[in-house]
């Protein structure tokens, strides 16, 4: 596949559910969020979940979903919950796309930082998050289990001049992803 995918950013809704646990599965293994966790995190204040769909235009109606993303936000900084990109898409910038979405999320609820953890052994994530410059704060030791995997946490300071302009990589069609209710 090439350097570039184009792809569409939508609210991820519960219908997605059965397609997320399949990714879940895929991506995190025994880490993986069942079902009800999903529908629970869904659902919970302050979340804000994103779907992105591969633009396909010899395709009609929705595609199946490649990526998925989300955060809470708390009143004050948001976390980044989960950012998942089927294995056939990744390195085509979807992931980079679907950050985008979260930290501009973050910009217009007003969050001072972003906030997440990540695997210590997750390299492209890392570089990634690197890459938008997040920064290191510090390691939750066997913070993923049941495999004991220490994970870093990390952090954003969004301010005035904290750009994400050349971030992603996949191009973005319709990527303003409207607000649901109840949901941050």
């Amino acid at each position: 596949m090439s350097a570039h995918y184009e792809v569409k950013l939508r609210p991820l809704r519960a219908a997605d559910l059965p397609r997320v646990v399949r990714l879940e599965q895929q991506l995190f293994g025994s880490s993986a969020w069942t079902y009800g966790m999903l529908a629970e995190e869904l659902g919970a204040l302050g979340r804000w979940y994103v779907a992105a769909e591969p633009v396909r235009l010899y395709a009609a109606g929705p595609q199946e979903l490649i990526g998925y993303a989300g955060l809470w936000f708390d009143g004050d900084v948001t976390q980044i919950m989960t950012i998942g990109v089927d294995p056939q898409y990744q390195h085509l910038g979807i992931g980079s796309v679907l950050l985008t979405a979260l930290i501009d999320r973050s910009r217009q609820v007003g969050a001072s930082a972003v906030l997440l953890e990540v695997r210590v052994d997750n390299d492209a994530a890392l570089a990634m998050y690197g890459k938008f410059g997040f920064e290191q704060l510090g390691i939750r030791k066997r913070y993923y289990q049941p495999e004991d995997v220490d994970a870093y946490t990390m952090r954003l300071e969004l301010t005035d001049d904290s750009a994400t302009d050349d971030a992603p990589a996949a191009e973005i069609r319709d990527a303003a992803v409207p607000d649901e209710p109840g949901v941050a």
